[in-house]
């Protein structure tokens, strides 16, 4: 065998372990944690108030749980406010609930 092909083994080995290693099943999701951006906010948000909450068209969150509660947070996004759209028939009550929580833990 080649020194290539012992290269291309144990690479494809070391991807493997490591693979396994990460505690997450193929296709899995990882759970909501700082550093992830819920799917319900890619989906729905991310176009007006940006990646890292920065805001862009919409307003910046980067704080918004130390400004409002979850339960304000999702009257606004059920109800809408100034620019922002109703999103209350758009969205499932647990992607209401998932998303408000999300943003009410930004402070």
């Amino acid at each position: 065998m080649t020194r290539s092909g012992i290269r291309l083994i144990l690479t494809l080995v070391i991807v493997g372990w490591l693979t396994a290693c990460s505690g997450q099943k193929s296709g899995e999701v990882a759970e909501n944690t700082e550093s992830s951006i819920p799917a319900v906010y890619k989906q729905r948000c991310l176009s007006c108030h940006g990646d890292q909450l920065e805001g862009r068209v919409g307003p910046n969150l980067q704080a918004v749980g130390s400004r409002l509660t979850e339960e304000e947070i999702a009257a606004i996004i059920s109800e809408g406010k100034g620019g922002m759209p109703a999103f209350g028939k758009r969205l499932s009550e647990k992607e209401l609930a998932s998303i408000s929580a999300w943003l009410a833990e930004h402070q």
